[in-house]
């Protein structure tokens, strides 16, 4: 990569489309200067694939990408391997292994050429893993002695340490908890340089300097952080609106003008005829009144032509303006359950884990918080609850039909439509009856028959929600883990509008704090807890 004067990240007629010959991108120009900037659109519209490219870690099919230096690149889907110690993941075990060797009196020059000016590593490196809530880990110990959430965190500080002037993170706060999301932010904050971020976490993206929208193949700019974002989209689409409403009262009356001149053509074709027909005027005079009458005639149609064409044209724009707000309805009537109702039970309960949950009760429509810090056992009390985990000690009964949707979508089917999934889960429903119930799910139509391992991010996480709501028996208490992990920011909103409309119970593990208050949490479940209980 090669480095621009004017910006540290510069994309010029940048292109990509996957060997298949799908475009993800189309001509994207754009740059991002120093700051924070919050890359946002709907999943599939390219933002991680944009992400790579200023990466380098894909060629653009055509066009440039141009980056100050080399980027520090935190990808969605980090893997490192088990063994990998952990001086190794932050990128200074060959430093530190020179700085011990002089340690112990080897004065070979290879380990001063190595060690450089970088006396201070160490103390460099645990002041880094310090700020990142990492300082219990030790540099000699191995990746898989620390959770996934630690090991975005250890991969995060390596791209610190090396300090570069662009940083590049994808998704970065899925599968941390509380207070590892709190840990990022604040190293995100405190980053000089330039940062680009893809997330749909709120909290992350009201810390930004810009939003920059990635929306039908163009690009946006936007100052200020998501609320702002959210703001002036809300002023624009009011604007958007109104001018839909003036522009439809336009091409109607257009229409009620055509209507009329055309009705006052027509009387004065009538007239003329009956003109020469009582007499009135010879046939010359008439000829020469008819003649005239139909060029008044074509050039008063072409007028009134015009105006509706330029009536429908403007209330076409104005529909481009307003954006798609589709959302799901899950008002299922056999989900509901009376406020009376005993919905789930934990008796001298023990998980698997070892954790103690004593005395638990849920009853009617409640809805959940699961929180607790990463391997505190959240993920594990839905599998035992689900039955797919026995406890290790007490007893755990569910009274009413139940479904889990966990965080890895593999529910359903891939190589099979999302009818086809839907209809096993409920054969007794006809089909007509499923398309509909499907359509409230935003696949209307012939999207129904999509096949499921085609489906984005987004789409799929509805295909399973409306597989597991439109299930025979309906759920009554809806087990949810993580379900805003790698959902775009519209995608959410469906969530959390689908959410509002069930009338089951809900547990949901999340650590998206403004989405749990969106969905009307009735109840807070710590398993940071000595024993929790309720």
């Amino acid at each position: 990569m090669t480095k621009h004067t004017t910006a540290p990240v510069l994309c010029t007629g940048l292109s990509f489309a996957w060997p298949d010959g799908t475009s993800v991108l189309d001509d994207i120009s754009w740059a991002a200067g120093d700051g924070r900037t919050g890359l946002i659109g709907r999943n599939g519209s390219g933002k991680s694939t944009l992400l790579r490219l200023i990466a380098g870690r894909l060629a653009p099919t055509s066009g440039t990408v141009h980056v100050a230096g080399e980027p520090g690149y935190l990808p969605q889907d980090l893997t490192l391997h088990p063994a990998t110690p952990v001086d190794e993941v932050l990128g200074v075990a060959r430093i530190r292994a020179a700085l011990h060797a002089i340690e112990a009196g080897d004065t070979s020059e290879d380990h001063f050429t190595t060690l450089a000016d970088q006396w201070d590593v160490e103390e460099r490196t645990q002041a880094t893993l310090t700020r990142l809530g990492l300082d219990h880990i030790g540099l000699d110990r191995t990746v898989g002695d620390i959770s996934g959430g630690e090991a975005i965190l250890l991969r995060l500080a390596a791209l610190l340490l090396a300090r570069p002037r662009v940083l590049l993170l994808d998704e970065p706060t899925n599968n941390l908890d509380r207070q590892a999301r709190h840990h990022l932010r604040q190293a995100i904050t405190e980053y000089r340089g330039t940062v680009i971020i893809v997330s749909h976490d709120r909290e992350l993206l009201d810390g930004v300097d810009q939003i920059t929208e990635l929306r039908d193949g163009t690009v946006r700019d936007f100052g200020g952080n998501l609320t702002a974002y959210e703001e002036t989209i809300a002023t624009e689409q009011e604007a958007a609106e109104r001018a839909l409403a003036t522009a439809r009262s336009d091409l109607a009356r257009q229409r009620r003008d055509l209507a009329a001149a055309q009705t006052r053509q027509a009387r004065s074709a009538r007239y003329g005829k009956q003109m020469y027909a009582d007499n009135r005027v010879d046939k010359t005079t008439a000829q020469t009144m008819k003649r005239a009458a139909q060029v008044s005639r074509g050039k008063q149609q072409a007028v009134h032509d015009q105006r509706v064409t330029d009536a429908r044209d403007r209330l076409d724009a104005a529909g481009d303006r307003l954006r798609d707000d589709d959302t799901i309805r899950v008002d299922l009537p056999d989900t509901a359950v009376p406020p009376h109702r005993t919905v789930l039970t934990l008796d001298g309960a023990r998980l698997r884990t070892g954790r103690p949950i004593d005395d638990l009760r849920v009853h009617g429509p409640e809805r959940i918080a699961l929180t607790g810090r990463n391997g505190s056992g959240k993920t594990t009390l839905l599998r035992t609850v689900a039955g797919q985990l026995p406890p290790a000690e007490g007893q755990v009964t569910a009274h009413v039909p139940l479904r889990y949707l966990p965080q890895r979508l593999d529910l359903l089917d891939g190589g099979k439509s999302i009818l086809d999934n839907v209809t096993h889960l409920n054969p007794h429903a006809g089909g007509n009856q499923t398309r509909a119930q499907l359509a409230r799910f935003l696949f209307r139509g012939g999207r129904a028959d999509q096949i499921v391992g085609t489906l984005s991010g987004g789409e799929l996480f509805r295909a399973s929600l409306a597989a597991l709501l439109l299930a025979d028996p309906a759920p009554q208490l809806l087990l949810l883990d993580e379900p805003t992990n790698n959902l775009d920011m519209a995608s959410i909103d469906q969530l959390a509008q689908a959410l509002a409309g069930y009338r089951g119970a809900l547990i949901v593990v999340s650590h998206d704090l403004p989405f749990l208050h969106r969905i009307g949490i009735t109840r807070w479940l710590d398993l940071d807890a000595d024993t929790p209980s309720g």
